[in-house]
Parts: structure tokens; C-alpha cells; sequence
């Protein structure tokens, strides 16, 4: 008994029609990022052949990139839903772009090591890791902070509503006066 006879051969114009399925699956890549996400002069396509060049996959899971497999440092998958940057900075284009050329002056002892990027090579990087997830990627709400020097302290307490009148009821008794239920 032969092959052909338990599975007929399938005629060849049939066979055509469908030789192209693969590659048009290939091409299907995620959305582009959402603006303020997007990297002014940066190509996706270079930053994952950088990526690769620089060895980025011995350390991170990085999809889209051959044999970026590894755990030693966090996955990069769905980078552009990430809220920081290794843990200190608010994940945006340009704190990544910092933190690629500067990890080390960034995170001193971070296990990230400095790779000797160039501005391009680092704004083509950030370019490919901000199309991953980008489909799903939050909206900046405005007045986000987006930089180490745009955060800090703000002048009132952030305090759910209904607690807040809580609180401004305790600031506008005089003092030593009793609260409520206390006398």
C-alpha cells in the first residue's frame, strides 16, 4: 500500500492557490502604537535586527526576534502596556530611548549592561519594542507624568470621594475640639 492511496495526492492548481497563506500570516504584525507611543525616527525593522545584533535575546524574551528566549531579565512582551521603564522611569518613548544608551547611569548596578547604543540604534529599538501590544496599549490620560521631573509630591492628598469630606471636615474643626462620636 502507498502513500498516494491513503492520502490522495491533492491536484496541483489546488495546491498554488494556497502556497501564499503562510507568508501573508507572516506579514500580520501588530498595530502600529498609538501617537504617543511612536518614535520620531525610529524603524521598527532595524530595532529588532539591532536587537538581535546586540545580543538582547540572551537575556529577554523578545517575540519577533530569533532565539530571544531567555529569563534572565523580564520578558519584553506587550512592552507598550508597560507602565516603567526597569522600575524607575514611566514607560515613554523617550525614558526609553534614555534607558537603553544610559542603563547603568540610570540604575547603577542594575544587571542590565550598558550597550554602547547609538542615539539611532536605541530610538530603532524602543520603535520595534513599542509595536508590541500595541494593539492593546492604554491611553495616556492627560496630566500623566511622563518624566523623573514631572512627578513628585502632589499639594493635596489623593483621597477617594467619599472620604474626602471626611477629611476636610477633620482640617476645618478647631483644635482640641472633639470629633464626632467622641463625646
Amino acid at each position: 500500500m502507498s502513500i498516494g492511496t491513503i492520502i490522495p495526492a491533492m491536484p496541483r492548481p489546488r495546491l498554488r492557490r494556497f502556497l501564499p497563506l503562510p507568508f501573508l500570516l507572516l506579514a500580520c504584525d501588530e498595530p502600529a502604537p498609538p501617537a504617543h507611543l511612536q518614535i520620531v525616527g525610529g524603524n521598527p525593522a532595524r530595532g529588532r535586527a539591532a536587537m538581535l545584533e546586540h545580543g538582547c535575546g540572551a537575556c529577554h524574551v523578545i517575540p519577533g526576534v530569533r532565539n530571544a528566549v531567555a529569563w534572565v531579565g523580564p520578558p519584553l512582551t506587550e512592552w507598550s502596556r508597560r507602565g516603567y521603564v526597569g522600575g524607575r522611569l514611566p514607560n515613554t518613548p523617550a525614558n526609553l530611548v534614555r534607558w537603553l544608551r544610559d542603563t547603568q547611569g540610570i540604575s547603577p548596578g542594575s544587571a542590565m549592561p550598558d550597550l554602547g547604543l547609538s542615539e539611532e540604534e536605541a530610538r530603532d529599538m524602543a520603535a520595534y519594542l513599542f509595536t508590541l501590544g500595541a494593539g492593546r496599549a492604554p491611553v495616556q490620560p492627560a496630566g500623566m507624568p511622563t518624566g523623573p521631573d514631572e512627578a513628585g509630591p502632589r499639594p493635596e492628598p489623593r483621597l477617594r470621594p467619599g472620604l474626602r469630606a471626611d477629611a476636610e471636615a477633620a482640617h476645618a474643626r478647631p483644635a482640641g475640639a472633639p470629633s464626632a462620636g467622641t463625646e
